[in-house]
């Protein structure tokens, strides 16, 4: 939309659209490509005549985010294809370690320019918290139900950890009429565009939504964020809340807080820069519409059944056009070739469950973790090559030992007087193999056959008493 009425050419390219006329608009050259990861790694090693060998410029937006663990493969990826010399732009509302670190080690005099501080919420963002009393966790859903059916009854977007929690709040609002649309993972692309634009254009008044909301997205007019519970940290928190009060408009968030999510609060309360405030929900009301979802758990039950047999039809639709159309391929004789990936099968599969579990130490890239083979029968070779190894590495241990710079434990005035001296006499430093060796050059052999020096033997006490040498205290006598 920016750039319609101007020469510039720019493609979009992301998952769930069609990928053959991505593919078209790529072969064109166009000047800007506006890409998720994934989708732009699928067109590097699929899509013929494109590549980012000749890019100029580099733009990641949160850039905290496609720096952590869950893109960081990808990424790498990215870049590597990238050419080397070009303008690299990181965008966040939030600067972690990784960017920061990013920056210093690979962009040549990199140049920070930051609006705000990293934790500072919109002055104009008015901060609201109910308390969740002990045992009372199962309350929360009542009280999303009357704060969206009597406070909040438009522009407004509550945010919810996981997608199946989100989905039983969007069926629950739903039957006690609350025009209400959901947006999270397990939607396609093309659900989510029709989620979005209907909430834009207020056909929907509450949007259910994940942490996938929570970034680049700028919706005009939201009134009220809504927090189910509180978000994992502080930078979490900020991007939620930063969906209202934008570009100096007012906006107010709401977040439900309960005993083990106060460590958090006191963070929160602690970077804010205008007073917070409690919102209290009458019991009496909680306990109206609790009991109006225990009413609705029988609904709930049938509607969930029939929305998974609706799913095991798509799948199985899905599955009988795949077969027709590997079959038609066939007939006509054309070669299914499989789409390539920088990763093989099983690395994608390892990293999906590693990330899956938050087990970061699992990841393909730690060869450490994934190169762990089978233990195999060992013979006698395999024994004596594993010692031979093991007194290899310790010989290279030693050496590096060696050569390390030791620390100043005691300095002395003397040290500047006879440094150079010093330099003067030191002698070109041995390696450690030649240290373990012994001298066969013809000074060492000679000095070895003669024995020790004069010097050598004084200070090792072998000297005897000298002839015709009398001893301390005795007397002069004449001679006879």
């Amino acid at each position: 939309q920016l750039a319609q009425y101007t020469n510039i050419e720019i493609v979009l390219s992301a998952g769930g659209l069609d990928i053959k006329a991505q593919e078209a608009a790529l072969r064109m050259k166009p000047d800007i490509v506006i890409a998720t990861p994934g989708r732009l790694i699928d067109h590097l090693h699929n899509s013929p005549n494109f590549s980012l060998r000749n890019i100029e410029i580099l733009v990641l937006d949160e850039a905290d985010r496609m720096l952590d663990e869950y893109f960081a493969e990808q990424m790498n990826e990215i870049i590597r294809q990238c050419a080397q010399t070009r303008q690299t732009m990181l965008f966040s509302a939030t600067m972690s370690e990784a960017v920061q670190d990013l920056a210093s080690v690979s962009l040549k005099q990199p140049v920070k320019i930051f609006v705000n501080q990293n934790t500072d919420v919109a002055l104009g963002l008015r901060q609201e918290f109910i308390r969740i009393r002990p045992n009372r966790e199962g309350d929360r859903e009542a009280i999303i139900a009357s704060l969206v059916s009597r406070t909040f009854r438009d522009h407004c977007i509550v945010f919810i950890q996981t997608k199946k929690q989100a989905h039983r709040m969007h069926i629950i609002l739903g039957l006690l009429g609350v025009n209400v649309g959901e947006l999270h993972g397990n939607l396609s692309q093309a659900q989510r565009l029709e989620t979005l634009k209907r909430f834009k254009q207020a056909d929907v008044d509450v949007l259910l939504a994940t942490d996938l909301a929570a970034r680049g997205l700028d919706i005009e007019g939201v009134k009220t964020v809504i927090n189910f519970t509180m978000p994992n940290t502080i930078k979490h928190y900020v991007h939620r809340v930063g969906r209202t009060a934008r570009a100096g408009k007012k906006g107010r968030s709401v977040t439900l807080v309960g005993e083990q999510e106060r460590k958090l609060l006191k963070e929160v309360v602690k970077k804010a820069r205008t007073p917070l405030k409690t919102r209290i929900v009458p019991q009496e009301v909680i306990s109206k519409y609790r009991d109006k979802i225990s009413k609705l758990e029988k609904d709930l039950e049938v509607i969930e059944t029939q929305e998974k047999e609706e799913s095991y039809l798509r799948a199985t639709e899905n599955q009988m056009n795949k077969a027709k159309k590997l079959l038609e391929r066939e007939k006509n004789g054309m070669d299914d070739q499989k789409r390539s990936w920088f990763q093989t099968h099983k690395e994608r599969m390892q990293e999906k469950e590693a990330l899956r579990l938050g087990e970061f130490t699992k990841l393909p890239k730690n060869k450490k973790a994934n190169n762990k083979e089978k233990k195999k029968a060992l013979t006698s070779e395999d024994r004596v090559n594993h010692e031979i190894q093991k007194s290899h590495e310790f010989a290279v241990r030693s050496s590096k030992k060696a050569f390390k710079q030791k620390k100043i434990r005691v300095f002395k005035d003397e040290d500047f007087t006879n440094n150079k001296q010093q330099n003067k006499k030191a002698k070109k430093r041995k390696s450690a193999f030649d240290q373990e060796l012994t001298n066969t050059g013809k000074s060492a052999v000679k000095k070895f056959r003669s024995g020790p020096s004069f010097k050598e033997k004084k200070e090792l006490g072998l000297l005897g008493k000298k002839r015709g040498k009398k001893p301390v205290g005795a007397k002069k006598g004449k001679k006879r």
